[in-house]
Order: C-alpha cells, then sequence, then structure tokens
C-alpha cells in the first residue's frame, strides 16, 4: 500500500510551520497483522530535491499523519538537546570512562529538567522573560585597570 504524497506541516520551527511533502510505502506487510514497517519520503516544498527518508515500525492503523508528527518531534529534541548544551554543560565532558560520562549526561538533563519546569512556573505566573538570556553577567565587578 502506498499513501499519496501530502503537503503537511510536521511542526513550528523558529520561521513557522515546517511543510514538507510527505509519502509512505508498506514494507514487508506480511511479516505481522498487528504490525507495520514503512518507509515514509520527507521532500522540501522549497529544495524539492532535498528528499529524507525514514524508517517506521508500527501498530496497524497508524495514520500518515500520526507518522509525520512524530517525525517533527526531532526538532523539538534537537532544541531541548541544544539548550542543555548551552544552559547545563551537556557537551562538556571529555570521555575518558562510560560511568563518569553517564553521572554527567544524567546530571546535565536533570539540571536542565529542573530549570525548564521552573521557567515554566516562572512564565505561569508571569514574573519570568519569555526567551532566555543570551548571555549571564557576571554580579562581581569587573576590573578597568
Amino acid at each position: 500500500m502506498t499513501d499519496i504524497r501530502k503537503r503537511r506541516s510536521c511542526g513550528t520551527g523558529a520561521h513557522g510551520p515546517r511543510i514538507y511533502d510527505w509519502a509512505r510505502v508498506e514494507v514487508r506487510p506480511w511479516h505481522r497483522p498487528d504490525r507495520r514497517h514503512w518507509v515514509i519520503a520527507r521532500r522540501s516544498v522549497a529544495r524539492p530535491q532535498e528528499i529524507s527518508y525514514y524508517i517506521a515500525h508500527c501498530p496497524t492503523g497508524t495514520t500518515l499523519d500520526d507518522l509525520i508528527r512524530i517525525a517533527g518531534s526531532r526538532w523539538a529534541i534537537e532544541e531541548c538537546f541544544q539548550s542543555t548544551k548551552q544552559e547545563c554543560g551537556l557537551d562538556d565532558y571529555q570521555v575518558r570512562r562510560y560511568p563518569g560520562w553517564h553521572r554527567h549526561m544524567t546530571l546535565a538533563m536533570a539540571a536542565h529538567t529542573c530549570l525548564s519546569v521552573l521557567r515554566a512556573r516562572e512564565l505561569d505566573a508571569g514574573k519570568a522573560e519569555t526567551d532566555p538570556p543570551s548571555s549571564s553577567t557576571s554580579a562581581s565587578p569587573r576590573y578597568d585597570g
């Protein structure tokens, strides 16, 4: 089964909706009756020569719109990692051994979660800025010397 191409947004980005042409083709339809394997194609509207592919293994009945929404979630995840790198030092660890790396990653992600919850509470209370500051200023006086 092939879904005809659909033009859909897979979420909102910094410059508005991320609109692409999407299509899917079922592969291995005989594998399991309760699961489906799909190859999903995403083509840029602005640059039609750019095509990205995804492989999906999902329950029977999953629609192309569901798969588009799920594929679009990757940008939110990337933005979360970028924010964690900038605010919590996610990328500052020089990997030596797995236990140390795992502790650093866990602590950075927990710190980012805490900051996100605190920021959301402040926004709900109307006390916070909508955008985090672009750079932090030190409370200590500068030497003008």
